[in-house]
């Protein structure tokens, strides 16, 4: 967890180094006189680093500068990979296959796996070759390179197949 840096007069040591709000370094300053410098331009003296001797600090907005350290964590922040689905018919038209592959390659593109199902229902399972056979053809129409996780396989409704993005 993050804790919030010290400000202004939360900061008690004699000396800081000062970084003012274009970046350079203005040296090191007695603290009380590196906070009259950020007040005179309506700005905060915040503690950057407390570990270094002595510690940085740097003149800017407090506000801006949280807003600035959440963004950041939250870029940071690991994508957990979700498997998404995307089913395809039996007699499922060309252009529809496009667009289910394109909609799964979107999956893929934010880490994610794709299962992708062809679901067999009434006298269509008597043609279960030829729904193995589309979905096999399904894999032809990424324009990204593609891994797959899991090969097609019998399920009771279906066929199904695991895929992600490849290298």
């Amino acid at each position: 967890m993050i804790t919030d840096p010290r400000v202004n007069n939360q900061i008690r040591v004699p000396q800081v180094r000062v970084i003012d709000e274009k970046g350079e370094q203005l040296g090191i300053l007695p603290t009380f006189e590196a906070i009259k410098i950020a007040r005179d331009k309506g700005l905060d003296l915040i503690e950057v680093s407390d570990k270094a001797v002595p510690p940085v600090c740097k003149i800017t907005d407090y506000g801006k500068f949280l807003y600035q350290r959440e963004k950041k964590a939250r870029e940071h922040k690991s994508h957990r990979v979700e498997v998404k689905e995307v089913r395809l018919s039996y007699n499922i038209a060309k252009h529809d296959m496009e667009m289910k592959a394109a909609r799964a390659q979107k999956f893929m593109e934010k880490g994610d796996r794709v299962k992708v199902q062809i679901v067999l229902r009434g006298r269509e399972k008597a043609f279960a070759g030829l729904a193995k056979e589309k979905l096999g053809e399904f894999k032809n129409y990424f324009k990204i390179p593609i891994n797959i996780d899991q090969p097609i396989i019998r399920e009771p409704r279906g066929f199904s197949m695991l895929i992600s993005k490849g290298k």
